[in-house]
């Protein structure tokens, strides 16, 4: 390995972007606090939520059927299986948890039905939770493994990983390139825009009544995490990925913010 394999400018601009994407919920809910009325205990659902069903049941659930169980995981190698069932996965364990958290909030608010306060504080928190739990904890990791490949630590911090993985970790920091602070930064945006999408839809379906909220919430989720299943597969590269998310994201941040201003038109 040479001396320096991460580029200190690469290192500078993944630990800018990840900085950007931590603050980004919280900016985002100080500033809508007032004018949407956020309730914390929302947020504080949304959050608690993503940690149970995307951290640990779908967690177990993959680990039992991709690893554990022999028949399932001879079956999901195939690319096409892989992205069916990552994709409903997701929007199955996410969006039943996102469904039974709704309807709570509903009982506890009934007469909460002329704002979207309630979803965009649950999206934040929801949202929030996996930017950081999924993005910024794990960037946060390979920035600081990083440093410590730069002074020649990093197999001494690692001694207990077997040699195979060692390897790839130092292959993997090899790779790091600046553009990558970018890639991270649209992904993790994206996925903060879906996440209070998919909340104001559960949200009005749930205040409506409908019987097919949860089905076209699950169907919806499921959309937006193909093209991921895709990459990791193998069957979609990751810039197409990318340019698909950051499309998406501006149409889905577009009919957001059309829906508040007809909602505000009409109070």
């Amino acid at each position: 390995m040479s001396a320096l394999p991460v580029s200190p400018v690469t290192l500078a601009l993944l630990a800018a972007a990840t900085i950007l994407v931590a603050l980004l919920p919280v900016y985002l809910y100080r500033r809508w606090r007032k004018p949407f009325a956020l309730d914390r205990r929302d947020a504080i659902a949304g959050i608690a939520v993503f940690a149970l069903t995307a951290m640990v049941i779908e967690r177990a659930l993959n680990d039992y059927l991709l690893r554990t169980n022999a028949i399932t995981s001879e079956w999901l190698s195939d690319p096409l299986s892989f992205v069916v069932y990552g994709a409903l996965a997701a929007g199955i364990c996410e969006e039943v948890g996102r469904f039974v958290a709704m309807r709570w909030l509903a009982r506890r608010k009934p007469h909460d039905t002329d704002r979207d306060g309630t979803a965009l504080a649950y999206g934040l928190g929801h949202g929030g939770a996996e930017v950081w739990l999924v993005g910024v904890l794990v960037q946060a990791q390979w920035i600081a493994f990083g440093v410590l490949e730069n002074r020649g630590q990093l197999d001494a911090y690692l001694g207990n990983m077997p040699a195979g993985s060692l390897m790839r970790s130092h292959l993997l920091l090899a790779s790091l390139a600046p553009a990558l602070a970018g890639v991270f930064v649209i992904e993790r945006v994206a996925a903060l825009v879906f996440q209070i999408g998919l909340s104001v839809l559960m949200w009005r379906g749930v205040r409506a009544g409908s019987r097919a909220i949860l089905p076209i919430a699950i169907a919806a989720h499921a959309l937006i995490d193909v093209p991921a299943a895709m990459s990791q597969a193998g069957l979609l590269p990751l810039t197409i990925v990318d340019a698909i998310y950051a499309i998406a994201a501006i149409a889905v941040a577009a009919v957001l913010i059309r829906l508040h201003r007809r909602a505000s038109s009409a109070a």
